[in-house]
């Protein structure tokens, strides 16, 4: 899939064939705006997700005063399900076997998915190899905290103005998967929201210092836009290992 979100002249996306089965099965009628759709992040071609949020307008065989302003948000179980479409049978019916929808709940009427979302979370898988965890670890708390990460992404200048971020948490550990003698570890990334290529970017440093080609303070370095005005060159991490929950 060419990413989550719709382009055009870009198909298929995970996007465009949930909307396909939506129509499929005559859930909706009329286009995104009209039913009022948000989603809650984008992945770019080869990242996965395993958490996306959807909002919108469905078919339903729920009375209005039960589904919209008299319901809280808070608990699907409000809502009998016996009564209810089987949305996920229904869509899981149709769509691809690599995209599955894993449940649904009903919202208030003024819900987005965008914008009614606390946090995202990133996590990077990666071969321990040689790398040096310990000051990888030291190094990727430096992006806890609120910071212009500018150099940490891919720029947009016609769509992003503003490149101020704040990240929440930080963490690296092992997994439990071995192959040989190598373990499997990952980087666990969660913010209020990211910039295009962020977490590619961030990573693709954090591997550099793990391989002794650049010193911890590099971050420090990187999110200081007067002592660092322009980012420099060096290459994302690759985008398969990264998944969104």
């Amino acid at each position: 899939f060419y990413g989550f979100a719709s382009e055009a002249q870009m198909d298929p996306t995970i996007e465009s064939e949930i909307f396909k089965a939506l129509k499929k099965t005559r859930l909706i009628s009329g286009d995104k705006k009209e039913l009022q759709y948000s989603r809650c992040g984008r992945t770019d071609k080869g990242v996965s997700s395993v958490g996306q949020v959807i909002s919108l307008l469905l078919r339903s065989n729920l009375k209005e005063t039960t589904r919209s302003d008299g319901y809280s948000g808070e608990s699907s179980a409000e809502v009998s399900r016996g009564s209810e479409i089987d949305y996920v049978k229904m869509l899981n019916k149709v769509l691809p076997k690599d995209i599955r929808v894993i449940g649904w709940s009903p919202a208030p009427t003024d819900f987005s998915a965008r914008f009614n979302c606390l946090s995202r979370e990133y996590k990077y898988f990666f071969w321990r190899e040689n790398l040096n965890i310990a000051v990888m670890e030291i190094a990727g708390k430096k992006f806890t905290g609120e910071h212009d990460f500018r150099n940490f992404c891919k720029m947009d200048a016609a769509n992003v103005h503003n490149y101020r971020r704040h990240i929440t948490s930080f963490e690296i550990f092992p997994c439990s998967e071995r192959f040989e003698d190598d373990e499997l570890w990952a980087m666990k990334i969660k913010g209020s929201a990211f910039l295009w290529h962020q977490i590619r970017c961030m990573v693709a440093v954090l591997f550099l210092i793990g391989q002794g080609l650049e010193s911890p303070n590099v971050i420090d370095e990187l999110l200081d836009i007067e002592r660092t005005p322009r980012k420099p060159q060096y290459t994302m991490a690759p985008e398969i290992p990264l998944v969104l929950r």
